[in-house]
């Protein structure tokens, strides 16, 4: 169950990001496909900075949106 949880919220994160980036994304499939590997890279980064933005459904959606972000942002350099 608790993968089935990180794929639906990567997933959703992912997708989020695709919208927040406007243009910066790669389609929405390889969005939710980053989204979810950007829940693992916002929680690895909040760890790192000591950060906790909060438990539950919203902080972990949170935390997997700024991490889709921030690989969409270095996936895009990669783009141009």
């Amino acid at each position: 169950m608790g993968l089935l949880y990180a794929l639906l919220i990567g997933a959703l994160a992912g997708w989020l990001a695709g919208k927040i980036m406007k243009g910066g994304g790669f389609g929405t499939l390889l969005n939710i496909i980053l989204g979810i590997v950007g829940g693992v890279v916002g929680n690895w980064l909040f760890g790192m900075l000591g950060v906790h933005i909060g438990s539950g459904i919203v902080g972990d959606l949170l935390t997997g949106v700024i991490g889709a972000v921030v690989i969409l942002f270095v996936a895009g350099l990669f783009k141009k």
